[in-house]
């Protein structure tokens, strides 16, 4: 019987102004998964752990079952497969928790059948495995995490994706509150339009972040990490966002925002000790609200998804 482990990044989607179309890979922390090819058919789920006992152990019920369900039936495969899933993303943080699994699933099991599909036509399979997870098959996670680097999903029908470059002394840092908040939540207090004043200037600040990655030019990248549409309504459900966010950005970040629909804030920099600054402080505003959190500081992942073992 064959086996494999693989790992798969935590990812930081919208980036500010980029709702629902940027995103970028971490290098810590990371979900881990074993596969294990069998002879009898069907996925199975063996064991789960660090989810305290949250997550389903069905396997059509788990994004790293249903990302495996769904890569077996594309190669018209009877064989089946026994996962193993080791969760180090906590579990409603911002981070692409859901995406972290199905992803590390996915390049295990296409490792382990000898590599029939690229990165890139594994997202599909990815993608259908968010749907399970929160109602809708977006790619701002699974793509990052799959395929390293910050990327723009530029459309849906046909799926568009591509890397944008960025700097290489440019630097993330995460900071986790001990704190659930649900996507479905995050969402739902999103308004259904936005003023004509709003839409120019979120646009301008999508282009100009985009520009600033490839010059690369961080007065621009900061002047463009400004959210308009999503931020302002998404941000009262974090303690103490505004005075995170300005603590931040004195302490030297670029900018700082909401890492997906929250509640992990995420802020860019340009050298490791002004984010590990960053981290300090915005940590130590969380612990004014009685909130332990966790920070995590790296460059940007640009080879995502690997095989462990």
């Amino acid at each position: 019987m064959k086996s494999i482990k693989a790992s798969a990044p935590a990812t930081v989607a919208n980036v500010s102004c980029g709702f629902d179309i940027f995103g970028f890979a971490v290098e810590a922390p990371a979900d881990e998964v074993i596969i294990t090819l069998r002879e009898s058919p069907g996925v199975t789920i063996s064991k789960i752990v660090g989810d305290e006992g949250r997550l389903p152990l069905e396997a059509e019920k788990n994004t790293c079952g249903v990302a495996v369900i769904e890569f077996l039936k594309a190669i018209k495969s009877n064989q089946g497969a026994e996962i193993v899933l080791q969760k180090n993303l906590p579990l409603g943080s911002g981070m692409g928790s859901s995406a972290a699994s199905s992803v590390a699933a996915l390049v295990a099991i296409n490792h382990l059948h000898n590599a029939p599909f690229t990165r890139e036509q594994l997202l599909p399979f990815a993608m259908e495995a968010e749907r399970v997870a929160c109602g809708s098959a977006h790619a701002d996670n699974v793509a990052p995490s799959l395929l390293g680097g910050f990327v723009l999903i530029r459309g849906y029908e046909p799926l568009d994706v591509t890397t944008i470059p960025t700097p290489a002394n440019l630097f993330c840092t995460l900071v986790h509150p001990h704190l659930e908040l649900k996507t479905s939540d995050s969402r739902r207090v999103l308004k259904p339009t936005i003023a004509m004043k709003d839409a120019v200037t979120q646009w301008g600040n999508i282009a100009g972040l985009v520009v600033g990655m490839m010059k690369p030019d961080f007065g621009l990248i900061s002047r463009s990490l400004k959210d308009v549409v999503a931020e302002p309504v998404r941000s009262v459900l974090i303690p103490g966002f505004d005075a995170m966010k300005q603590k931040a950005i004195d302490a030297g970040a670029l900018g700082c925002g909401i890492s997906g629909s929250g509640p992990t804030l995420f802020a860019l920099s340009t050298d490791l000790s002004t984010a590990e600054k960053v981290g300090d402080v915005i940590r130590d505003q969380f612990t004014g609200f009685q909130l332990r959190s966790d920070v995590f500081v790296s460059k940007v992942n640009q080879k995502g998804a690997c095989i462990v073992n």
